[in-house]
């Protein structure tokens, strides 16, 4: 049973963490002129911020899913991958990095993306 309460208490706090995360989105877009696009690379160097500082791997064991799905998370992997890179091939590695790091994640999107436009017909209004 206690597994089970374990599980839940973890869901509890991806679900919160991920929708404090939407709120913050939609409270920009809401309350300020910043455009959806603009809050989007907010997050994105937030992301980058914290893993550059070192707190957000500390984070990620607190917050799991809910802050390693969004772009928050992408941005943090961008920045590890950079980092690594840069100590083991030096000032040019920085750049491949964080490309190398998130491929696979980049790639399994536009497959999928393609997937979806052959299955869905959009309509534009």
């Amino acid at each position: 049973m206690g597994a089970v309460w374990s599980t839940v208490g973890t869901y509890a706090i991806v679900f919160s963490v991920g929708g404090a995360l939407c709120a913050l989105a939609e409270l920009l877009i809401v309350r300020t002129k910043l455009t959806p696009a603009r809050i989007l690379v907010i997050f994105l160097i937030a992301g980058i911020a914290l893993e550059a500082v070192g707190v957000y791997d500390a984070i990620l064991k607190v917050c799991q899913a809910g802050v390693s799905v969004p772009i928050v998370g992408f941005g943090a992997s961008l920045a590890k991958g950079s980092i690594q890179m840069a100590r083991t091939h030096g000032f040019l590695g920085a750049f491949a990095g964080g490309l190398v790091r998130t491929a696979y994640g980049v790639g399994a999107a536009i497959v999928v993306s393609y997937i979806v436009t052959l299955v869905f017909s959009p309509k534009t209004k």
